[in-house]
């Protein structure tokens, strides 16, 4: 029972880290958003992850001395170069479309990374989940109604961004058994750093000294997002966190009405709606049912 307990307490913490993480993103999508493309993609990313390097120097030189194994430097720089892709992705579909489509073409990320988790890492995926992940799907096309509008470059690029994205956090979640989360972190930002110079100077422009400031806040809150997440990896089992980052898409829609004035569809409301019922139901379920789970004393016998 004890046992029990403790995975439900686990659990709590892990979806206690996430609530942080997407909280942390819609901030990050908020000054994004508000730069409105002013700076080429690849230039704002290298801008915000050089911000994030030097936040992280004090981890990342300590680390760099001790050094890794040859396999965890290849983990890094899978997850470095996935990383590239999917936020050159994301700065170029935050200058096309809105907030609230951002974050929801974003749900493919935990589905992927959920899915991915059960197929590469041995997490049993029940079928309340299953349900809950195809539930939460419909909410998702509800709000896009792909087939119902054209589709702009920035919807495409963000489906990419995603799927990226998702990939980087399957990476992140096997580098976390290993390493501490602020290290985590901190490679991420070196091997990005690196990975997204040349592409930053082939189409430099120069900034504005304010575009520097809010590039600078971006790194804050995404450096913090990294970092709780990866806490969240650590606490709980992916099945259980990444439901949660369904939430995100009812803070993007009130940022996108109430700061950038986009209209509120009611689409929207009701498959975030569908979503954050089906999710929240799902994951409360699940920790009830593990709590009551009897544990075997250790003298038991085989019937």
């Amino acid at each position: 029972m004890m046992q029990n307990l403790s995975h439900t307490r686990r659990d709590l913490v892990g979806i206690g880290w996430m609530l942080t993480t997407g909280l942390c993103f819609v901030a990050v999508n908020t000054i994004v958003r508000g730069l409105d493309g002013a700076l080429p993609a690849a230039q704002a990313a290298f801008i915000r992850f050089l911000f994030g390097l030097a936040f992280l120097a004090t981890v990342i030189s300590p680390a760099l001395r001790v050094g890794f194994p040859r396999d965890l430097w290849g983990l890094f720089a899978l997850r470095g170069g996935l990383h590239v892709i999917a936020v050159v992705a994301w700065f170029y579909a935050m200058s096309r479309i809105t907030v609230a489509e951002v974050t929801a073409i974003g749900f493919l990320n935990p589905i992927i990374v959920t899915i991915g988790a059960a197929l590469f890492m041995g997490e049993r995926l029940a079928t309340r989940r299953i349900v809950a992940i195809g539930v939460a799907l419909v909410g998702a096309l509800i709000v896009l109604r792909p087939g119902l509008r054209v589709l702009d470059p920035g919807h495409l690029s963000q489906v990419g961004a995603a799927v990226a994205f998702g990939a980087s956090y399957l990476v992140a979640k096997r580098l976390s058994d290993r390493v501490p989360a602020s290290v985590v972190v901190a490679m991420m930002s070196l091997t990005v750093s690196v990975g997204l110079a040349p592409l930053a100077i082939v189409q430099w422009v120069p900034p504005t000294w304010s575009q520097l400031g809010w590039l600078g806040l971006v790194a804050v809150f995404a450096t913090a997002g990294h970092y709780s997440m990866t806490r969240a990896f650590a606490a709980a089992p992916l099945t259980v966190t990444q439901p949660v980052t369904f939430l995100q898409l009812i803070w993007a829609s009130l940022v996108g009405v109430l700061i950038f004035h986009e209209p509120l569809d009611g689409w929207v409301i009701l498959g975030g709606g569908l979503m954050i019922g089906a999710i929240s139901y799902i994951t409360w379920r699940e920790a009830r049912l593990r709590a009551r789970t009897p544990t075997p004393p250790t003298v038991a016998t085989k019937g």
